[in-house]
């Protein structure tokens, strides 16, 4: 329900230009997004030409392992490779986790990044260093300091195009934001909108145990236009009040989040869960939203990603995670690629970092039980990129053959950042001034040429 900002009795009496102004509300320290747009036309922004390319992150908070992954070492002791096996797939010399048989049937459509690495072990420096290029953290905001790469979107794009978000984020966050999305020492104004499940509530942003039903929000949804209509309240509006209503109210909005307009044969080959959320995310990013983030959680036996022993049993989680993961990241490849999409959309699936090469033992704080585990570790992760105008099945640089460091092709966060940039026609090299007057790029990496 609309609860959030219209009582049953708001509702049944029709909305007033302040309900409605109310409605626009961003839940960001009072800035509306009429007020954001507006602080955004005040920016005097440079041109920048469209590609009509996009951005789907698949963002997987509390670093997952690269052993149990994209990265397998067979031939290394116990402690190491763990316990799962490699399986072919359908690209000779791509192995992949046991736990991923899915992803092995489409490897041709995927390239692994198997040699990304940084410095930062929590991940509290480790997520704002992959997702803004630089790890500085504001312990106050719990947020990170420098601009996400969401929100560099959102500037250089702008915050509305043709009815809808420029970028948008959803699903599990670190603290109170979804990764990507943080405006950092910006304005508000830049910030994407999220969600957590379903179609967002007026404010774009949702609470997953108040919005259960997606057919009572958009039902709301029409009542709120009728509403509109009836007291013609858009007349009293300026024309960037006007857009805001629209991404609230319009059907751009309202359809791209309406899932049940896709076949159920669609809907049941991303899954539950998390699943209908990368759905979600295929239609903003076919709808013409330019940057979609969709953040994993994890499940019953870690909510995350964050496989420590003394958190859970590694081999556990995995197997309860990763059948789920392996569904929908491959819908969401094999989806992309049968709706013409690929050619423009670049899939991005990495969280902050990888885990120790060495597993661990420990007694789990919640069962007491004996557990192993990785830890957090930075010198090597794997990502995968599909789409993009790139064919698949390759793999870019390699591990040491215990998983510890890059041995071939070092690639670091910014370079990540600077192929993202540069897909979407974004100059990585681009300057803004930071608070200290000083100007600091987007990114100081150079775009992966293989990409």
């Amino acid at each position: 329900m609309l609860d959030a900002f219209f009582s049953t009795h708001h509702c049944r009496d029709g909305i007033t230009r302040r309900h409605m102004l109310r409605a626009g509300m961003m839940g960001l320290g009072g800035l509306s997004l009429a007020d954001a747009m507006r602080l955004q036309a005040a920016q005097n922004e440079p041109a920048q030409v469209d590609r009509e390319t996009s951005i789907l992150v698949v963002w997987l908070q509390g670093g997952p392992s690269h052993l149990e992954s994209y990265d397998v070492k067979p031939k290394a002791p116990f402690e190491i490779r763990g316990p799962f096996n490699p399986i072919r797939s359908n690209v000779a010399g791509i192995d992949l986790c046991e736990l991923l048989p899915l992803h092995a049937k489409i490897a041709d459509k995927f390239t692994l990044i198997r040699s990304c690495h940084h410095r930062y072990s929590c991940h509290n420096d480790g997520t704002p260093m992959m997702t803004s290029g630089y790890p500085d953290w504001d312990d106050a905001r719990k947020e990170p300091v420098y601009p996400d790469m969401g929100t560099v979107v959102n500037r250089v794009f702008g915050t509305i195009r043709n009815g809808l978000p420029t970028a948008m984020g959803m699903g599990a966050r670190h603290w109170s934001y979804v990764p990507t999305t943080a405006a950092g020492y910006w304005s508000n104004a830049y910030r994407p909108p999220t969600v957590d499940q379903g179609l967002p509530n007026s404010s774009l942003t949702i609470d997953s145990e108040r919005f259960r039903s997606r057919r009572d929000i958009l039902d709301q949804f029409d009542r709120m236009r009728r509403d509109l209509d009836v007291r013609r309240v858009m007349e009293s509006f300026d024309d960037i009040g006007q857009q805001a209503v629209e991404v609230l109210t319009g059907n751009r909005a309202r359809d791209a989040f309406d899932v049940s307009q896709e076949p159920q044969s669609v809907r049941d080959r991303y899954g539950a869960g998390w699943g209908q959320q990368a759905l979600v995310g295929r239609r903003l990013i076919e709808a013409g939203v330019k940057f979609v983030t969709v953040s994993v959680p994890g499940g019953k036996v870690n909510y995350n990603w964050d496989d420590h022993a003394v958190n859970c049993d590694l081999p556990t989680a995995m197997r309860e995670r990763m059948p789920g993961f392996d569904q929908g990241v491959t819908a969401l490849i094999e989806d992309i690629y049968q709706r013409g999409l690929n050619e423009k959309t670049m899939i991005v699936v990495t969280g902050e970092f990888g885990r120790t090469p060495r597993m661990n033992q420990q007694k789990g704080t919640a069962t007491g039980n004996l557990n192993w585990g990785r830890d957090h570790w930075p010198n090597a992760m794997s990502i995968l990129v599909a789409g993009g105008g790139r064919s698949g099945g390759r793999v870019i640089g390699a591990t040491n053959s215990l998983g510890e460091h890059p041995a071939e092709r070092p690639l670091t966060p910014q370079d990540i950042l600077a192929t993202i940039y540069s897909h979407l026609g974004i100059d990585p090299s681009r300057t803004y001034l930071n608070p200290a007057g000083r100007p600091v790029a987007l990114s100081t990496g150079t775009a992966i040429a293989e990409l």
